[in-house]
């Protein structure tokens, strides 16, 4: 019995499909740190103030934040894996990896563990997001911890992080946003509950 995979419900628009807006939208984008639009950026089009508005927010979150490359992409993985979206794993695994983050870690977190080997940092990132995605509120030890090491603005960094990312996973997992193929996108898509 095979499986098909579900209809993308807002697939990339051909440019003689954009209103003006989207096009100025779509040339922001592609003239950024991303170069392309893909991922969410293709259904977001649909809303071109907002995707414009989101973008600007990503970039300073994912380029530019208070907590470093690392530890933004071993939390955008920790994200992915709550929202158990394959398009975001797929992406940012190899980059997390390519930063640092042990594919060991990496595959705890896929598996839905606590991954035994993490430095410092990713133990307060991992504590954090585990923290808020289960009990909705972060503990008194766990916050002193996080503005500890990266101060108040850092917190914020990360907090924001990790909000720009869930709405990121929201947006593609309602869409059905279309599944680029690689290795780490089938390790996602193989769980229970994983769209696409």
């Amino acid at each position: 019995m095979s499986h098909s995979k579900p209809m993308d419900r807002m697939p990339a628009l051909a440019e003689d499909e954009m209103s003006p807006q989207q096009q100025s939208a779509y040339a922001a984008l592609t003239q950024g740190p991303r170069g392309k639009v893909a991922g969410p950026f293709v259904a977001l089009l649909r809303s071109p103030e907002l995707m414009d508005r989101l973008q600007r927010v990503g970039e300073y979150l994912r380029f530019s934040n208070t907590i470093g490359l690392r530890c933004s992409e071993f939390a955008v993985l920790v994200c992915s894996r709550h929202w158990s979206q394959p398009v975001e794993w797929a992406i940012h695994r190899p980059i997390a990896e390519r930063e640092g983050v042990s594919p060991q870690t990496c595959d705890a977190i896929l598996q839905g563990r606590r991954p035994l080997s993490m430095s410092d940092d990713e133990c307060i990132v991992y504590d954090i997001l585990d923290e808020l995605y289960r009990c909705r509120s972060v503990s008194d030890l766990t916050w002193a911890r996080l503005v500890d090491r990266w101060g108040d603005q850092g917190a914020i960094d990360l907090l924001a992080h990790y909000g720009y990312y869930s709405t990121l996973a929201i947006v593609m997992n309602a869409c059905r946003t279309a599944v680029p193929e690689s290795p780490f996108s089938e390790q996602m898509r193989s769980l229970p509950g994983a769209p696409g």
